[in-house]
């Protein structure tokens, strides 16, 4: 096997590395947004949503430019009609041990870094999906309890025990 152009590699393990910062730094900015789900702070919510989809673009930004490396190596490397990934190409690099280490090291880091993101952003959607339930609980409640028939008989006393139907919520139309 030809050995890879050392340039590409370097500017692969760097790409890569930004990536496993970024990934990184994700996983503070996913459990402090589990917090505030829990808390149901949707101002916290809209704040910390900015402040993950800058972090997103930035990541897509640096897959674009890994994309790009992968192609040159995969040009240099001659590979035209078979796929090269991350792992291909760290089974490739035997000639080339130190590359293969870190290249190896970035990997599995990578691996296990958006696994727990993955775990995490699972926990934040059933978390989500379990509030928007409860909110669609409480509105056909609301719904429910506003169109349900009050005590509408009319008897000698209803001017005493009929008394209820001015509850928390509702206007008097007499005002």
């Amino acid at each position: 096997m030809r050995v890879i152009v050392a340039s590409l590699l370097e500017e692969l393990i760097g790409v890569l590395d930004k990536e496993l910062d970024l990934y990184q730094n994700l996983i503070p900015v996913s459990e402090e947004k589990t917090r505030i789900i829990v808390r149901n702070d949707l101002n916290g919510l809209q704040e910390i949503t900015a402040k993950e989809q800058a972090v997103v673009d930035s990541i897509r930004a640096l897959e674009r430019r890994r994309d790009e490396i992968m192609a040159n190596i995969k040009t240099v490397l001659n590979r035209k009609s078979d796929q090269l990934n991350l792992g291909t190409l760290i089974q490739i690099l035997d000639k080339q041990p130190e590359e293969q280490k870190k290249l190896s090291a970035l990997h599995d880091n990578l691996k296990n870094t958006i696994g727990r993101l993955t775990e995490i952003n699972a926990r934040n959607k059933t978390l989500i999906e379990q509030s928007l339930e409860m909110i669609e609980f409480n509105m056909n409640f609301i719904q429910s309890t506003r169109m349900a028939p009050g005590n509408n008989t009319y008897t000698r006393g209803a001017s005493q025990y009929g008394n209820d139907s001015y509850q928390a919520g509702m206007f008097d139309a007499k005002q």
